[in-house]
């Protein structure tokens, strides 16, 4: 059964038309200001998951829960996230699953971080690196928002030194140069795990998958992921919108091996 949402609530407000959407907290005397109008959050509070509401110029919204994806989109940046498109590969490519312990270095903005510690549960942890504490902090914040602080762990790193954990489930890179923390990463897996990393160029793409075979990892795939979304009307037929999510990066996925 679907709960109603309440004070202190995150909500998603979703404009039916448009599919433009808000996400904030619902707060006693609050109001969202919209491209169609205010709605004050009292008018909110009480509705069910997918209820119509209208706002002061009579427009159409509906509101749900923020899904992670909805989290993910409205971070606060101070970098370039990973896209929902590639995220999806990346996570299976990390094989992640309850209770499981993950080192992520490259934290950016923390969006990656969030999904990351949705998957893990309660009893998973993760272990993020970044070299610059503004960006750590502002991932706190918004990690925190997303009420999954109490799984992730936050420190300072610069790639290739050493990391403070050991035996860990797999190993998520996000860097300019991967291949520094490549060998670091090699020496806190467990055995057979995996590594995903993401990078923009070829010349980085060629780099990082040399240095994976170099230091001990077999390299499983290389691919690049678009997404286009289609339109579907009554009217005007069936096609493609005008705008694509294109490239956004080269995606790796490896595995630790031994020689015995």
């Amino acid at each position: 059964m679907s709960l109603p949402v309440n004070y202190g609530e995150a909500v998603l407000l979703l404009d039916e038309e448009r599919k433009k959407s808000f996400l904030f907290v619902l707060r006693e005397g609050g109001e969202i200001g919209t491209h169609k109008g205010r709605l004050l959050h009292k008018d909110i509070v009480g509705k069910k998951e997918g209820s119509l509401v209208l706002s002061s110029t009579g427009a159409r919204f509906r509101i749900f829960r923020p899904s992670i994806v909805d989290k993910m989109m409205k971070v606060q940046r101070k970098t370039q996230i990973v896209y929902p498109k590639d995220a999806s590969w990346l996570i299976l490519a990390l094989d992640i699953r309850p209770g499981m312990r993950i080192i992520e270095i490259g934290t950016g903005s923390g969006a990656f971080t969030m999904l990351l510690a949705q998957l893990v549960g309660k009893e998973g942890r993760i272990y993020t690196f970044d070299r610059r504490e503004d960006f750590l902090e502002n991932a706190r914040q918004n990690i925190r928002r997303a009420g999954l602080e109490d799984r992730v762990v936050f420190s300072l790193l610069n790639a290739g030194d050493l990391f403070p954990v050991n035996n860990v489930d797999a190993v998520f890179l996000d860097l300019p140069e991967p291949w520094l923390a490549i060998s670091p990463s090699w020496d806190a897996l467990l055995p057979g795990r995996p590594l995903a990393t993401i990078v923009p160029t070829a010349e980085q793409l060629k780099r990082t998958v040399e240095s994976l075979i170099e230091n001990g990892f077999l390299v499983m795939d290389v691919v690049e992921i678009l997404e286009r979304r289609i339109l579907v009307r009554k009217k005007e037929g069936v096609r493609p919108f005008e705008k694509m999510v294109g490239f956004t990066g080269y995606l790796i996925s490896s595995r630790k091996i031994i020689e015995e």
